[in-house]
This record gives C-alpha cells, sequence and structure tokens, in this order.
C-alpha cells in the first residue's frame, strides 16, 4: 500500500477498514432521520398525538439538536481530541435512543430526539477532521468520495430498513437497531482507531474564540450570503424530509411502496453529486451553482401552476418527474453552495465549518417547519415551499454576489 493511500501514523487502519467505519459513523444521522420516516404516523397513533403535521417534529427535533452539536463538538475536538469527542456524541446518541425507546408521551420521545441529534452532530463532525489529521491532498480526496460513495447510499436504503423493522415489530424497535448500531460503532471505533491529534497540536476550548469564528462569518458577505442561500434551500428539503411519508403514503397512497419512491429520490441526489464533481472543475461553483437554483426555482413555480390547475394537485407521476429534476438541482447545490462558503475562511476553515453547519441547521429547521406545517393533504405545499425559497435564495445569492463584484 503507498503512502498515499494509506494512514500517516503507524498502526492505523487498512484504507477498506478505515472507509467503512468513517461511513458507519457519519451514517447515523442519516439513518436517525429516513429510517423513522415510515413509522411516523404509528407514532402519532400510539402516542396520541392531536394533529397529523405534528408528528414531522420527530424529523426536525433532531435537526435542532444536530445544530447546536454542530458548532459545539469542532472545537471540541480541537482542545480534548478526536476520539473522546465522538465517544461523547456516540455516548449521548445511545442516551437518546434509550430515552426514544422508553418515551410514554410525545414531548419526552422529541427530547430523545434532539438528544441524538445532538449526539450523532460528534461523528458527523469530528469524523471529517480525523480524516484530515490522516491524509492530505490526493489521498484526503479520495478517501472522502469514498466515504461518501457509501453515505450516499444509506438515505436511498433506510427506509426500507426502517419499513421492514416495522413488518416484524413496532415503532421502538427502530431506535433499538440505532442504539446497537451506534454501540457497535462505539466498540469498533474505540478498539480499532488511534487519536490522530498529538497533545502538543490541541488548542484551549475558548468561548471567545468560538464566539470570534460566530462574528467572522457572520461579518463576511460571501460566508453569510451562502450560508443563508443553502439554509434556505436546505429547509424546503426539511419540509420535504417531514412530510414525505403523508405525501407518499396518504396522498398517493404508496403505503409499503413508499421507501422505494424515497429511496429513488435520495440517488438522484447522490447521482447529481458524481456528476458536479466532473463538472465543477470546468464550469466553476458560482456558475454551476446560479444553473442550478434558477432551474430548481422554475421547475418549481411551472409544477405548482400544473398542480393548482389539476383537482388534487399533481398526480404521481408528475410529482416523481418534478422531484427527480428538483433534487438532482439540489444535489449540485448543497456542495457547491457549502464550498463558496467557507472559501474566504481558509484560515479557520475547522471552526468556520462548524459555525457554517450550524447556521445553516437552524435556517433550515425554521423554514423546513413551516413549509411542513403547511401541509393539507396535497404536494402543493410543498413545491410552493421550494419556489418561493427558491426565489429567496436567487435574492441572497444575487446580493452576495453583487458585493463580491463591489
Amino acid at each position: 500500500m503507498s503512502a498515499e493511500t494509506r494512514p500517516s501514523q503507524p498502526g492505523d487502519l487498512a484504507l477498506g477498514e478505515f472507509v467503512t467505519l468513517m461511513a458507519v459513523l457519519i451514517s447515523l444521522i442519516a439513518l436517525s432521520i429516513d429510517a423513522m420516516l415510515p413509522a411516523l404516523a404509528m407514532i402519532g397513533e400510539d402516542l396520541g398525538v392531536a394533529q397529523a403535521n405534528d408528528t414531522q417534529m420527530v424529523v426536525t427535533s433532531l435537526f435542532l439538536g444536530l445544530g447546536v452539536g454542530t458548532l459545539f463538538y469542532g472545537p471540541l475536538s480541537d482542545s480534548i481530541g478526536r476520539k473522546p469527542s465522538i465517544y461523547l456524541g456516540l455516548i449521548i446518541f445511545i442516551l437518546g435512543s434509550v430515552v426514544s425507546i422508553i418515551a410514554p408521551t410525545f414531548e419526552i420521545l422529541l427530547a430523545g430526539r434532539v438528544l441524538q441529534g445532538f449526539g450523532a452532530a460528534g461523528p458527523r463532525i469530528v469524523t471529517m477532521a480525523l480524516v484530515r489529521d490522516q491524509y492530505e491532498g490526493r489521498a484526503m480526496a479520495r478517501i472522502m468520495s469514498l466515504v461518501m460513495a457509501v453515505f450516499i447510499i444509506v438515505p436511498a436504503l433506510a427506509p426500507l430498513v426502517g419499513q421492514g423493522i416495522l413488518y416484524f415489530a413496532g415503532w421502538r424497535s427502530i431506535f433499538t437497531v440505532l442504539l446497537g448500531l451506534a454501540l457497535v460503532g462505539l466498540v469498533w471505533f474505540g478498539w480499532r482507531q488511534p487519536e490522530t491529534l498529538p497533545k502538543h497540536k490541541r488548542v484551549a476550548f475558548s468561548l471567545t474564540r468560538l464566539g470570534g469564528a460566530v462574528w467572522e462569518v457572520l461579518s463576511n458577505r460571501m460566508s453569510a450570503g451562502y450560508t443563508v442561500a443553502s439554509g434556505l434551500i436546505f429547509g424546503a428539503f426539511v419540509g420535504y424530509l417531514s412530510t414525505a411519508p403523508q405525501i407518499f403514503q396518504g396522498r398517493y397512497g404508496l403505503g409499503d411502496q413508499f421507501p422505494y419512491y424515497f429511496g429513488a429520490l435520495a440517488l438522484a441526489i447522490g447521482g447529481a453529486s458524481l456528476v458536479n464533481a466532473r463538472l465543477v472543475m470546468r464550469l466553476g461553483m458560482r456558475r454551476l451553482s446560479w444553473i442550478s437554483l434558477i432551474a430548481l426555482t422554475l421547475l418549481s413555480c411551472l409544477f405548482f401552476v400544473i398542480g393548482w390547475q389539476i383537482e388534487g394537485g399533481l398526480p404521481l407521476s408528475l410529482f416523481m418527474a418534478y422531484m427527480l429534476m428538483g433534487f438532482f438541482c439540489i444535489g449540485i447545490l448543497f456542495g457547491n453552495f457549502n464550498a463558496l462558503a467557507i472559501e474566504p475562511l481558509g484560515h479557520i476553515a475547522g471552526v468556520a465549518s462548524a459555525v457554517i453547519g450550524s447556521v445553516q441547521s437552524f435556517v433550515s429547521i425554521l423554514f423546513g417547519y413551516f413549509v411542513g406545517q403547511a401541509f393539507d393533504g396535497t404536494a402543493l405545499p410543498l413545491v410552493g415551499g421550494f419556489a418561493i425559497l427558491g426565489i429567496a435564495a436567487i435574492l441572497m445569492m444575487a446580493w452576495t454576489e453583487r458585493g463580491q463584484k463591489s
């Protein structure tokens, strides 16, 4: 194995095991969101949720914990090391899973979900730093591509996993499976992965340093603009995640076929990420972002008007056609917006990445909540949400680029 494709420190994991372990750790987020989707209606019935739309909070509450945790773990791992930070995140995730399993009320379940989100943010954020510690240059790009290739498959399969569990057990068993996966990850990571940040390279945790990074991100026009723009688009996406079971199972009556339709849309995002990797060097991040954002917004406006003219809204065939095209645009936007947001902040890349991710999460939770709560039994509020937030993101991007030119 060449020096370019193996960890830099003696005793580190072989490439295949390292990639698989990293993919398992970061996949906790996707599994915690998507595996629960087939069970939302069952959770609402079992815990006596009065309004069907309130079950969407099972999704948004996890994003709330994720948003807070994203801001916390990056600086913490620079201070106490990568392994203790991931240990902490996994333990909190396990605690949240236990709370969710035994939750007697909907409110306690939501508290467990917030803990799950806060905990899962640890491995999601710190694994990226752990990869950077061990690899550089083309080797690092290769590792990240391999990890993301595995990660892309998870959202496509997670609802199918959740649906399969529901065939044999109740919705609480999904949380039991998540708890088991976290325990496997904790033991595997603790046993096989060495610490990658030596003590002499650690930086004391400082609220002043973190506050300075927050201010630098928010006061930089490029970083703030693209962070908010990505949060707006992701807000519509959160609205989709929250309402997907109601749309596919309720509006279109797909029942157990829901995971297959959801998985196809997830693969559209993954395919777009691969296409973006090929095109970005030739067309550039800004040009690709403009094309994709305008295309997504125009598609949303067009299909909203079409759906408005049809009694009952868009039929399944038109809805899937719209979502496949729209999600392809979203797959291109996510990576480019994040890269554009962090581009001016290379001198504080680690903590800036945490701040950007946290701000994106809070913006997306706010708008995603309103998109989800607007569900009226049809897909039109979701399509309209993408249209409105797409227009807002275009205006934000125009404001940002105008400042760049000046």
